[in-house]
């Protein structure tokens, strides 16, 4: 195929073969070939001509099976129509029923050798397993395109299996041994239960807990085999099944005590009574259509106990027409002892009339109160006793007709009377149902809780995507790695920047600590000036700049929409301190684009800043200029919010050193956390713990800030910053 040989040849040999084999596969046109040694229809070919080529063919001898190659639709193999896959179809109807026996699925398509390559074997398994209750589908990539790449299929050919909506890959080689093995691996491992001598009585016992029938398979071979898991599958909402094999030492007692022909596939099926089955079917070739037959027949136990609303709706079924009328025996009773003598009655009452139209059950009343108290009406009378309801389900919204015996049922002869002759006149006369009343859902009994449901899921989980790690084609693992790769770049990445960050923070730093020490006690405002203006603070510091009348328009003036200026208004002398505690009160705040910090010398923008004051008279009061105190108005500490596109402002007054809280963040406090190193030298004289204590809680103020519910002063326009 050209498509796969690059050889430049490779294109006229396909064309020759596919026309030879067009001619040969067509009767035709092979006829033609034979008689004019040409496919046309043409009959301008001389006599001679043909006998030249007829002498000349007479001499070799085509096989047309060496052309048999399923290339095209035409000649491709008719075995597998009946499995083919259409997308509407598997979505509706091969998926809910994966949920009830698992499937094996084969992707194919035309000019595929390596399917032309599996095909016997897949012929073989195909219908080995599918007379063992597997489904079996073929899905053809070309045609049903969307189909293919919805299940997960790259390549040609592939081989799957869907097992209640899941799918798994095979990825072995094709014979029947590994694809019988795949199957069986598909199927959960607890389906079937070993039983020996020293477990079945425990297992039988649990048929009141399950509320299941419980099936005995005996069978001669050490495994399970794969029939019965299939089976065990198929039916495990309603039955358990458990395995004896009685070739092992251990199982004597149980075969001797059912009576068990061991050379014989035997299957038993135990209800209410553990001592003797309720049925019995045996075999030498056990076939699945009569496994089939003889489990439907004994799918619920004698008088079942109502857990759910599936339950009920398949014991009691909606009525059809009145010559299709079923009748359900209800028992409402309770647990324990006390109800055990009651109960015992009901169910050899119900084995003894058990029909097609006729189910029992029963139901207790402390699970299914709201069932009960609908048919019960609350009556005092049938307070703490059973009572027998017979009931007939009219559709399916809940609507049902009945009738409740009028005495508590306690199991007595008069009783079993009673409630017979009933069942004979309701043979004939089914208006003795006179009440009718409409039933809610029941509830779930046997649901796990919704904790154990999430790890259930969990596990789930967890295990695909440990066999998609380990058994997926490298296409399917192509998100997975790409995922992983990508992460560990970032964290590479990140690595890298931290790591070229430090080694330029080591080389600006001074080599030894002691001489870092002293450089920083003796330069302290030096330094911090021309960090704050020079380069990106170190981590822990805020980048501050001043504002001038430089930067003035770029940093407020025609600041872009959005944008706010955080301006700190300090003196020469409170510089240092003001700047470090602004730093650590607005750090938290630095992630933010839209934030920018400034601080504004008071000794060089006094008029500036007052002429702001001014729109915000309420907030900070501007003295008389004929007051003697008027250039002695302490403004440092104050900080200005500013949004130079909506002409506004927001102020922050600091705090005075007698407020509440004015002794938080006191020297030592900050010294500890933001200069360490320095901690010697640091200033913890009361007048520089007052000066901090300006910006305490300056923190809460930007966040009202960011939510935006401060006080906003409106300017008509910026004054300039001479």
């Amino acid at each position: 195929h050209p498509d796969k040989n690059k050889d430049p040849g490779a294109e006229d040999k396909f064309i020759q073969i596919s026309k030879a084999y067009e001619i040969l596969s067509n009767e035709e046109k092979r006829a033609n070939f034979d008689r004019y040694g040409d496919a046309g229809e043409s009959q301008g070919y001389s006599q001679h001509q043909h006998r030249q080529f007829h002498h000349f063919h007479e001499g070799f001898y085509f096989d047309e099976s060496f052309f048999h190659f399923p290339f095209n639709s035409e000649r491709r193999d008719t075995s597998d129509e009946k499995y083919l896959l259409h997308f509407s179809h598997y979505v509706n109807e091969i998926v809910p029923d994966s949920f009830k026996k698992p499937y094996l699925i084969k992707i194919t398509s035309d000019w595929c050798f390596s399917c032309i390559h599996i095909e016997p074997v897949w012929k073989e398994v195909a219908q080995e397993l599918e007379a063992l209750g597997v489904g079996i589908g073929v899905v053809h990539a070309g045609y049903e395109r969307r189909l293919a790449h919805h299940l997960g299929a790259h390549s040609t050919p592939s081989i799957l299996g869907l097992i209640n909506g899941k799918i798994t890959f095979f990825h072995n080689a094709v014979i029947r041994e590994n694809l019988r093995q795949f199957v069986e691996n598909l199927l959960p491992g607890n389906l079937v239960e070993k039983i020996t001598d020293k477990n079945y009585i425990p297992f039988l016992s649990n048929w009141k807990k399950e509320n299941k029938p419980h099936v005995l398979l005996f069978d001669h071979m050490p495994a399970v085999p794969l029939l019965y898991k299939l089976t065990a599958f198929a039916y495990r909402d309603y039955l358990s099944f458990g395995y004896v094999y009685v070739g092992l030492r251990g199982t004597e007692e149980l075969s001797s005590q059912y009576n068990i022909n061991v050379y014989t596939p035997t299957m038993m099926i135990f209800k209410e009574h553990i001592d003797r089955p309720a049925d019995v079917v045996q075999a030498r070739d056990m076939k699945k259509q009569l496994i089939d037959d003889f489990l439907s027949q004994n799918k619920f136990l004698m008088a079942a106990r109502l857990t759910n609303q599936r339950l009920f709706q398949e014991l009691c079924p909606v009525k059809k027409s009145h010559r299709q009328r079923k009748h359900c025996v209800v028992l409402l009773t309770g647990e324990g002892d006390k109800f055990a003598e009651a109960y015992e009655a009901f169910l050899t009452f119900a084995v003894a009339n058990t029909k097609d139209t006729l189910k029992f059950v029963h139901i207790y009343n402390d699970r299914q109160p709201e069932f009960a108290d609908t048919l019960l009406m609350d009556e005092e009378k049938y307070r703490g006793k059973s009572v027998v309801v017979i009931l007939e389900r009219r559709n399916n919204a809940g609507k049902i007709a009945y009738k409740t015996l009028e005495e508590a049922w306690q199991g007595s002869k008069e009783d079993n009377f009673i409630l017979l002759d009933l069942l004979d006149q309701l043979r004939t006369d089914p208006g003795l149902l006179s009440s009718e009343t409409v039933l809610a859902d029941l509830n779930d009994e046997l649901a796990p809780m919704f904790l154990i449901r999430w790890l259930y899921s969990m596990l789930d989980y967890i295990s695909d995507c440990w066999d998609s790690l380990f058994h997926s084609n490298w296409r399917e693992m192509m998100p997975l790695l790409s995922l992983l790769f990508s992460v560990l770049f970032i964290l590479f990445g990140t690595v890298i920047v931290q790591a070229f960050s430090d080694s330029s923070d080591t080389r600006d730093s001074p080599p030894s600590e002691k001489e870092e020490t002293a450089a920083k006690t003796e330069k302290n405002d030096a330094s911090f000036s021309k960090e704050s203006n020079s380069r990106i603070p170190r981590k822990g510091f805020v980048e501050v700049t001043e504002l001038t009348d430089i930067n003035y328009n770029s940093n407020l003036v025609r600041l872009r929409p959005g944008h706010m200026n955080v301006v700190l208004i300090l003196s020469n002398s409170t510089k240092t301190i003001l700047l470090q505690k602004f730093a650590l009160e607005v750090y938290t705040f630095t992630g933010s684009s839209s934030l920018h910090f400034s601080f504004l010398s008071l000794d060089k923008h006094r008029e500036w800043l007052e002429y702001l004051l001014e729109f915000a008279q309420d907030a900070a009061p501007i003295p008389n200029q004929y007051d003697k105190h008027f250039l002695e108005r302490d403004y440092t500490g104050y900080v200005l919010a500013l949004n130079g596109h909506k002409k506004y402002f927001c102020l922050f007054k600091p705090h005075r050193s007698g407020d509440e809280g004015g002794t938080l963040g006191s020297c030592e406090d900050y010294d500890s956390s933001l200069h360490t190193e320095a901690r010697g030298k640091s200033s913890c004289s009361p007048g520089s713990r007052s000066i901090k204590n300006k910006l305490h809680k300056l923190s809460f103020w930007m966040e009202r800030l960011l939510e935006g519910s401060l006080q906003r002063f409106y300017i008509p326009s910026w004054p300039a910053l001479d």
